[in-house]
């Protein structure tokens, strides 16, 4: 399915909002008084699974409760950050069952453990949407993600590019960064990311890195400059942009001057300001405005009893479940601007530091 694209109207309360939320604990929101629709009181809970990710706290949770409260006035939202604990997010789950919810958009801290949370939600007769990762080894109502191996290989590909156009591709070695191992996103995307750089490069270290944590990626960065040695390096496949600030952090360290090439997604702040200094090669824009907007809509339907036909499915090994699978956009320095900028995901003002000031000009941020 194309990526809808829209405006990205975030404003800075939500964002401080958002951020002072994310303690992992069970939070009751009040939807808006405005918009139309009636859930008839229904309860919709989400479940988001960390806070070290930028994107959770000060994106997907506002604009999906901003969007159910349009939609549903009288509808009920619990909401819930696990803090990256599967423990603690099925007990989070367990809780709103317990307080009746209605509808479940779940986010999974480990895809696979939570099926029998999701068999639960069945006994109960309480629908589940899949948001951001699919959860394997049951059936359910919706997946709502992005193309994650697409992910990957836009990763790879635009790795591979900037190796080539350096000379670089076969005169040394990559490191290839990848995220959790507990979530399926991962796995897809590092099957893109080799669909493409197989053959092409040689892989000198490669890394699964537990909870996406930009402290671990560090320290499996510095292993690989200790492995590989500093100057045999010439490029880095990072999954995402936390764990790309832990690999640029230990090259720092390592007394890199000069950056290789180096990939990341979920276009970050700091990361679209490192991608302006030369520090980071490129970063994914992923619209999670359409992502979490489509799951809030789905969610309302739902709770009135309403299936809206998907156009796509997603295999999770039990089942096919209906899907919406949105499309990335990798983003390199001359495409911040028609991209991040346009569609105010961000505002120049929030990217062009005095430091950045030439950086911007360049590449067209006004």
């Amino acid at each position: 399915m194309p990526m809808r694209r829209g405006m990205l109207a975030v404003s800075v309360a939500a964002l401080l909002f958002g951020a002072a939320c994310g303690n992992g604990s069970t939070t009751e929101a009040k939807p808006s008084e405005s918009g139309a629709g009636d859930g008839g009181g229904k309860t919709i809970a989400l479940f988001l699974p960390e806070s070290k990710t930028t994107r959770y706290e000060a994106f997907d949770r506002p604009l999906f409760e901003a969007k159910v409260g349009q939609l549903c006035p009288d509808c009920k939202l619990l909401y819930s950050n696990a803090d990256q604990d599967a423990a603690k997010q099925q007990q989070q789950v367990e809780a709103a069952l317990t307080q009746g919810a209605d509808v479940l958009v779940l986010d999974a801290v480990d895809a696979a453990a939570v099926a029998p949370l999701v068999n639960k939600a069945k006994q109960k007769k309480v629908p589940v949407i899949a948001y951001d990762r699919l959860i394997s080894g049951i059936g359910y109502e919706y997946y709502v993600s992005f193309n994650n191996v697409r992910v990957g290989e836009m990763q790879g590909q635009a790795l591979l590019d900037a190796l080539n156009a350096d000379g670089t591709a076969s005169k040394g070695e990559i490191v290839m960064i990848h995220g959790s191992p507990t979530d399926p996103s991962s796995a897809d995307y590092k099957k893109g990311a080799h669909n493409v750089l197989d053959g092409k490069v040689k892989i000198g270290r490669e890394f699964d890195t537990p909870d996406w944590s930009p402290d671990k990626a560090q320290q499996e960065m510095e292993q690989a400059i200790t492995a590989i040695g500093r100057d045999n390096i010439v490029g880095v496949l990072s999954a995402n942009d936390g764990m790309a600030s832990g690999a640029i952090a230990a090259m720092k360290r390592a007394g890199y001057k000069t950056m290789p090439p180096i990939t990341g997604q979920d276009s970050e702040l700091a990361a679209v300001q490192r991608i302006l200094s030369g520090e980071q090669y490129m970063t994914i824009y992923l619209d999670i405005r359409a992502e979490a907007e489509k799951s809030a809509e789905l969610a309302v339907a739902l709770a009135k009893g309403e299936k809206p036909a998907a156009p796509d499915k997603a295999n999770n090994g039990t089942a096919d479940i209906p899907a919406f699978l949105l499309d990335p956009i990798a983003v390199t320095a001359d495409k911040i601007a028609g991209t991040i900028i346009k569609d105010g995901f961000y505002k120049a003002s929030d990217v062009c530091t005095p430091e950045l000031k030439d950086a911007c000009a360049k590449a067209g941020i006004q």
